[in-house]
């Protein structure tokens, strides 16, 4: 994924340009109704493994995830007679490109996505029923279910769990010994977090307490979103077309980050940070405790001693935002048992745990969270039993509501956190009205 001051993390899993996401819709109509290739459609696979006869396949995958894509190709291609050909496309031109690919009916077998955008895809019948298929699988209860329901229109399954990217706490150990907090004891609510972070900036020296990507839609619904949902309450509506993020629980998430900026909290930067270099603060070793992507852990500094933790609620619980990107069959694949064949594999123990979890990536199956792998490093197996706690928002205008910089979300961040927090309700109606439009 490169490095951390080079790499947006769930900006770029989030965010891509609206425009593309419309023409991509608009011309995605072209495909049908999706309910299969000529082989094996409409979620009926010749086993629950698919079939292995020597078929080439052509995969699709955005750069942002090419290094979990490529190391899942190049394993499957060794082991089996089907070998699966990926194109990597620039992350800011896949939707432009699959929209194309629609509309002239030439998608390849296998395409990935963003999983948020999952619904615009499933909607308008890009993809091939899998419900038979998925649901045959001996671990089907145990896969992503926050990326098995984005993937879910009108109650049939068309996508199983390809990358998975959480959000999560991560808090400087070192730091805490020095402002005399137990380094064992992360934030269990937001009311320990407040008081964690005051703690440390009250160290100086160029230390700060927390950071966060003030200027940034898709750095706050990955990051803010989780502290509501650990409190049980919800941010959209089921069918993704309204807003609740006027909710009392909301205001608390916002007005304790508004006490960070008022009180100088916040590392340097963090108003004018739009994503490109936000998870570069913490690994210079002078910030408290801030949620991060999953996928930065492997990038930290050797000598940098951290923990990590689940995002809490005002009063308790957990949760995350489980991003990353989903994957299935196109509508015109005319290879669909031998497509499902790369899928099934994919999602099995010998891919999950020698491929996934040995490039420390979180595993797609709860079932697996410790592994021979993550048992090696507790922190792993913390993010990859989160999974099992995370959500993945649904709604179809998600890119122009609340990636678009000039979208009515990243008005509502900033009028809540660097304004008074007082026009957060007018502010909600107005991210539901974009929702819904």
């Amino acid at each position: 994924m490169g490095s951390p001051t080079a790499s947006p993390g769930p900006v770029r899993r989030l965010g891509t340009a609206a425009v593309a996401l419309i023409a991509a819709v608009a011309l995605a109509t072209a495909c049908g109704s999706g309910d299969g290739g000529s082989s094996g459609g409409g979620g009926k696979a010749a086993d629950a493994k698919g079939v292995d006869d020597g078929t080439t396949l052509t995969m699709w995958t955005r750069a942002a995830t090419r290094p979990q894509s490529e190391a899942l190709v190049k394993a499957y291609n060794a082991s089996h007679e089907n070998k699966v050909e990926l194109t990597v496309i620039p992350t800011d031109d896949y939707q432009a490109k699959v929209g194309a690919a629609a509309g002239s009916r030439d998608l390849p077998d296998l395409f990935a996505s963003d999983v948020v955008f999952v619904p615009n895809y499933t909607s308008s019948g890009l993809f091939t029923d899998l419900t038979e298929r998925i649901d045959a699988l001996p671990f089907a209860d145990d896969l992503a279910q926050s990326h098995i329901k984005a993937g879910t229109y009108e109650d049939k399954k068309y996508v199983v769990p390809h990358t998975l990217d959480l959000s999560v706490l991560f808090y400087n150990k070192d730091l805490y010994r020095q402002a005399k907090l137990d380094p064992e004891k992360p934030p269990a609510t937001l009311a320990d977090w407040d008081r964690q972070a005051r703690a440390v900036d009250a160290l100086g020296g160029g230390v700060d307490g927390t950071f966060f990507g003030g200027n940034c839609g898709g750095c706050g619904v990955f990051t803010w979103w989780p502290s509501i949902w650990a409190a049980g309450d919800d941010v959209l509506n089921e069918d993704g077309t309204g807003a609740t993020l006027d909710s009392a629980t909301a205001k608390k998430v916002y007005d304790t980050y508004r006490g960070w900026v008022d009180d100088d909290i916040v590392a340097p930067g963090a108003r004018d940070e739009t994503g490109a270099t936000w998870t570069g603060v913490f690994p210079k070793g002078k910030v408290g405790v801030m949620p991060m992507p999953s996928t930065t852990l492997g990038l930290m500094p050797k000598d940098l001693d951290l923990g990590v933790a689940p995002i809490p609620g005002p009063d308790g619980g957990r949760s995350t935002f489980v991003g990353g990107d989903a994957i299935g069959i196109s509508a015109t694949s005319e290879s669909a048992d031998q497509a499902w064949n790369f899928l099934a594999w994919s999602l099995g123990d010998e891919a999950q745990v020698d491929v996934v979890a040995a490039h420390r990536d979180v595993v797609a199956r709860t079932d697996l969270a410790s592994n021979k792998y993550s048992d090696a490093d507790p922190r792993l197996v913390t993010i990859n039993e989160l999974v099992a706690d995370g959500r993945t928002p649904y709604a179809l205008k998600f890119g122009q509501t609340f990636n678009d910089p000039n979208g009515p979300w990243l008005a509502l961040m900033r009028d809540a956190v660097f304004g008074d927090g007082a026009s957060v309700d007018k502010d909600n109606d107005a991210v539901s009205a974009s929702l819904a439009d």
